[in-house]
């Protein structure tokens, strides 16, 4: 059945009301005063006569601010996108009564002022069948009714009455119409086009890690950040204590994801790249080449961290003597290697065993004590860990070590990394390693983005790292070993949502497989999901970037895009060199603004700054990516090494043999392309003058 909207041929609702679209939008509009009235009472609350103390009143008042802005009603954001109508009434507290329940499913939970339900939060168990129903089970779902907005106002409606035999499978109009809504500002929710396979990953238990492998377009973006919101309904309390993180592979991409969290009413969640997690207190100021980096990302840097940490500990060589009073207390070299040998097997961190270690020794005085005759207790143990010739035993056997200090060493002295990478790495990879001029202290040195991750396995093998409850971690494929292991470490003892396409893998060091990446997450036994079916790029798009498969990442299944778009793929030659180039790009651009939406013009990082020229110089202001697209300036110069995770409605691809150029090997080259590629929600012009990479033709 068609949308319906307020004429005089709609059919009358199930209510009774002949008018249903007004019917709709009257509960629209109480729905939105009971939000207000919620809201109120929050900003009402006095808490002057409950708080004990001045903290536990700023801790509640804080409580209370972020309850106010949860409740925020956002006038941009549909409050209510879909309703179903049950043919019986459902179990619990929120259906007692007559057969033919209704639910309107929206964002967020609003009551009224009986604390009867109007709106039902998207991630409860009775707004399931919304996403899941179909008519092979209909899940006891008689109607299901889309809304259809404009400018905020609700304008249309669109019924399936699943279980009626006579009523034709048709597509959802609607749901078509919202996939393709031109996408101006950050990254939209997708909760009123959650599809099945999405619905089922989204509400997957806190327990176990997903990894989600997902072509361009299939939405494993939104799923995570809906995962993610989903958790914090179904287990707030224990992820209120654990804490949640999204990890992402830019700041251009956190910018464009940060709103979809708020929209759903999730504020408290921390966003942050890999880089940000493993600062440790150094400024990264230089760069590796890539051979470089793919050896300092390799997951063998690990044992020699370990090998180098250990390297510390050595046997102690005189007995230790604790004095007293007029005793002296001794304790024989020997029995302190055995308590060295046995904290060695115990593997336990560096750190933790230096502090365990003084403990020990005074267990043993405290031991010769008792036999003395003496009833020591444990403020005695204490003073004696304290001991001047405890504490000089402890730093000559298990000295502590800046893990900082100790990365330096290794990249800065041969002898020493190669004592510790024998048999690890070869003499090659070594030289690759140390630095042609070795830095004097650690805040001299220059510092890489691959060494910080070294220096935060070091950390970690010094003192464990504080583990989250869930993090996610998006285009997860271009990850090292190495930064595997550092997310990991971050949810070693909570569960993790891995999103990622091993097709857009454009780092050297990319994974070729979800088996690996996840061992050395530590998360081995995670459930991989494979999207397949793409909702946001029209189908001749897809299909065209698809034929660097082959070539990029042999043995993947395609995206099947949903979404037919006649005449949204054009690839045209361009005459006149490099000027006819420059020129017909902002031709092409200016094509594209006519119609509504977002533009991303798209070239190799090399090419930036001569189309930025260009565009100037015909009167075009331009966005860098992470700035926010608004009405009035929708065109955004994305670099390709910026692309990845973006999506614009209309993108304008400029030279793609640039692009594959401007990578230290081909297939990286064809991957960058391929994101490249697939960035275009409404439609894609490709413009060349050079020949077209081959594995496009």
């Amino acid at each position: 059945m068609p949308a319906h909207v307020a004429e005089s041929d709609s059919p009358p609702d199930p209510t009774g009301t002949t008018d249903p679209l007004a019917h709709e939008r009257a509960h629209l509009a109480a729905s939105r005063a009971a939000l207000r009235g919620m809201r109120e009472d929050v900003q009402a609350l006095d808490i002057r006569d409950v708080t004990a103390n001045w903290v536990n009143a700023a801790v509640l008042q804080s409580q209370i601010d972020d309850r106010i802005k949860a409740l925020a009603d956002l006038s941009h954001t549909p409050l209510f996108f879909g309703r179903l109508d049950y043919l019986h009434a459902v179990g619990g507290e929120l259906a007692e009564g007559a057969d033919g329940e209704r639910f309107y499913i929206g964002r967020r939970h609003v009551h009224d002022a009986a604390g009867d339900p109007m709106v039902i939060d998207w991630r409860a168990p009775v707004s399931q069948p919304y996403y899941q129903a179909s008519r092979t089970n209909p899940q006891d779902v008689g109607l299901r009714r889309r809304f259809g907005y404009t400018g905020g106002e609700l304008t249309a409606y669109e019924d399936e009455h699943l279980t009626d035999p006579a009523e034709a499978e048709h597509t959802s109009r609607l749901l078509q119409a919202e996939i393709e809504r031109p996408r101006v500002g950050p990254m939209r929710d997708i909760v009123a086009t959650i599809q099945p396979e999405q619905d089922e990953i989204v509400r997957s238990g806190l327990g176990g890690t997903v990894c989600v492998q997902g072509g361009p377009g299939t939405g494993k973006t939104a799923v995570g950040l809906h995962r993610v919101a989903y958790l914090l309904y179904a287990h707030r309390e224990r992820l209120a204590r654990t804490g949640t993180l999204v990890i992402g592979p830019n700041r251009s991409f956190l910018h464009y994801i940060e709103q979809v969290l708020p929209a759903l009413g999730e504020l408290e969640v921390k966003q942050a790249t890999v880089d940000d997690l493993v600062r440790g207190g150094v400024e990264v100021r230089g760069e590796d080449e890539a051979a470089t980096a793919v050896v300092k990302g390799d997951a063998r840097m690990a044992e020699v961290l370990r090998r180098a940490v250990r390297s510390h500990v050595t046997a102690p060589v005189e007995p230790v003597v604790v004095v007293r009073g007029s005793r002296r207390w001794r304790v024989p070299a020997y029995e302190v290697q055995e308590m060295v040998d046995e904290l060695l097997a115990r593997d336990m961190r560096y750190g933790a065993a230096h502090e365990a270690l003084p403990q020990r020794i005074a267990h043993a005085v405290l031991v010769r004590m008792e036999e003395a005759g003496e009833a020591p207790d444990d403020r005695v143990q204490n003073a004696v860990a304290r001991n001047p010739a405890v504490k000089a035993a402890v730093k000559a056997v298990w000295p502590a070590v800046d893990p900082a200090k100790l990365v330096l060493r290794l990249l800065s002295d041969a002898e020493f990394l190669a004592a510790h990478a024998a048999g690890l790495l070869s003499e090659e990879e070594q030289k690759r390693l140390l630095w042609a001029k070795p830095a004097r202290s650690v805040k001299s040195a220059k510092w890489s983005a691959a060494d910080a991750v070294l220096i935060d396995e070091a950390t970690d093998l010094v003192s464990r790292t504080q583990s989250l409850g869930h993090v996610v971690l998006d285009e997860a494929q271009d990850l090292s070993p190495m930064q595997y292991r550092a997310v990991g470490r971050r949810c070693s003892t909570g569960s993790a949502t891995i999103l990622g396409d091993l097709a857009q893998g454009t780092t050297p060091w990319s994974t070729e497989s979800w088996a690996e990446a996840l061992f050395h997450l530590g998360k081995a036994d995670a459930v991989v999901e494979e999207l397949t079916a793409g909702f946001r790029v029209p189908r001749e798009v897809i299909a065209y970037a698809s034929r660097l498969l082959p070539a990029i990442s042999p043995g993947l299944a395609p995206v099947e895009s949903v979404r037919e778009s006649p005449g949204s793929l054009v690839v045209r030659e361009v005459a006149g060199g490099a000027d006819g180039l420059d020129a017909a790009v902002v031709a092409a651009c200016e094509e594209s603004l006519r119609p509504e939406g977002s533009i991303g013009l798209i070239a190799a990082d090399a090419r930036i700054p001569a189309l930025g020229a260009a565009l100037a110089a015909a009167g075009h202001a331009y966005l860098s990516p992470g700035e926010e697209t608004t009405a009035e300036s929708r065109l955004t110069l994305v670099p390709a090494s910026l692309a990845k995770g973006l999506e614009y409605d209309y993108v304008v691809l400029d030279e793609p043999a640039a692009v594959v150029e401007g990578e230290p090997d081909e297939r990286t080259g064809l991957r960058r392309l391929y994101v490249a590629l697939t960035r275009a929600v409404s439609g894609l012009t490709v413009l060349h003058a050079a020949p077209l990479p081959q594995a496009l033709v």
